[in-house]
C-alpha cells in the first residue's frame, strides 16, 4: 500500500433519486440515460482517473504531483466546467429523442454538482482494481451532504480552497459538521461563475437524428426491461 497527496473530485447527478422513483414505468430508459450522462462526464475529464461509479456519481482523482499547488483549484474548476458542459450537451440529446416516456421527457430535471478536496490517501489494488482509502476520502464523500441551495455548484474544501489563485472565483463560505470528522469550512462556487467561454448552443437535431436516438435508447434499455441487467442505486451521502 502506498500513500500520495491527491486531488479528489466527485461529480454527482442531482435529482437522480426523484427521477428514478418517479418514473417506475420508465426505469429502463432512465437507467440508460443516466449511464450515458455519466459516461460523457467521465470522458470530459481525461486528466483524472476514474476510481469508481457510485450510483449517481463518479468518483475521480488526480495525483497532486502532476500539477503545482497553485494550479490545483484552477484544474478543479476547469475540469468541472468541461464535465458540466458535456453533461448538458448529452442531456439535450436525450431530451430531443422522440420517446414519450418520462424517463426521457423529464431528463431536464437532472443537474450536476461537484465536491472537491485535496489530501493524503492510501492506494490499494484489489483484484486489479485501484481503491483509495483514508480520512480524506471520507472527507470528500461527507461533503456531498451540505446546506448549499444552489442547484449546480462546485464545493471546495478549505484545504483545497486555500491554494486558490486570486484570479479565480472566491466562492461563498459554507459551514459543515462532517460525520466522523467534525466542523469544517468549505467554499461554494456557482457553476455559472466558472471561468472560460460560454459554449455555443448545440444545433437543433433533425427528425432522422431524433429517431435514431429514440431507437438507440429503446434498444439499450431492453436488457433492463428483461431483467438481464441490474439498475444502479443512488450513492449514499
Amino acid at each position: 500500500m502506498t500513500t500520495e497527496r491527491t486531488l479528489l473530485l466527485i461529480a454527482d447527478i442531482g435529482g437522480y433519486t426523484t427521477y428514478m422513483r418517479t418514473h417506475r414505468m420508465s426505469l429502463a430508459h432512465a437507467e440508460v440515460n443516466t449511464s450515458r450522462l455519466l459516461e460523457r462526464v467521465i470522458d470530459a475529464a481525461p486528466e483524472f482517473d476514474l476510481i469508481e461509479i457510485e450510483g449517481d456519481a463518479a468518483f475521480l482523482s488526480r495525483s497532486a504531483a502532476t500539477l503545482p499547488d497553485d494550479a490545483a483549484v484552477d484544474a478543479t474548476l476547469a475540469v468541472a466546467a468541461a464535465m458540466h458542459q458535456a453533461f448538458h450537451l448529452e442531456r439535450q440529446y436525450v431530451a430531443e429523442n422522440l420517446c414519450p416516456c418520462k424517463g426521457c421527457t423529464e431528463v431536464d430535471n437532472l443537474k450536476l454538482k461537484f465536491v472537491a478536496h485535496i489530501g493524503e490517501v492510501a492506494i490499494q489494488t484489489i483484484r486489479q482494481r485501484r481503491k483509495l482509502v483514508g480520512i480524506d476520502v471520507i472527507h470528500v464523500h461527507r461533503m456531498l451532504k451540505n446546506p448549499v441551495e444552489i442547484v449546480e455548484y462546485v464545493l471546495l474544501s478549505e484545504e483545497l480552497h486555500r491554494l486558490r489563485d486570486d484570479n479565480l472565483p472566491a466562492g461563498r463560505e459554507v459551514h459543515q459538521d462532517l460525520a466522523g470528522i467534525g466542523p469544517t469550512r468549505s467554499y461554494v462556487v456557482d457553476v455559472s461563475e466558472l471561468p472560460g467561454p460560454t459554449p455555443p448552443p448545440a444545433p437543433a437535431a433533425s427528425v432522422i437524428s431524433r429517431l435514431g436516438r429514440t431507437l438507440s435508447v429503446a434498444s439499450a434499455g431492453m436488457p433492463y426491461m428483461l431483467g438481464l441487467r441490474r439498475r444502479r442505486t443512488a450513492a449514499a451521502s
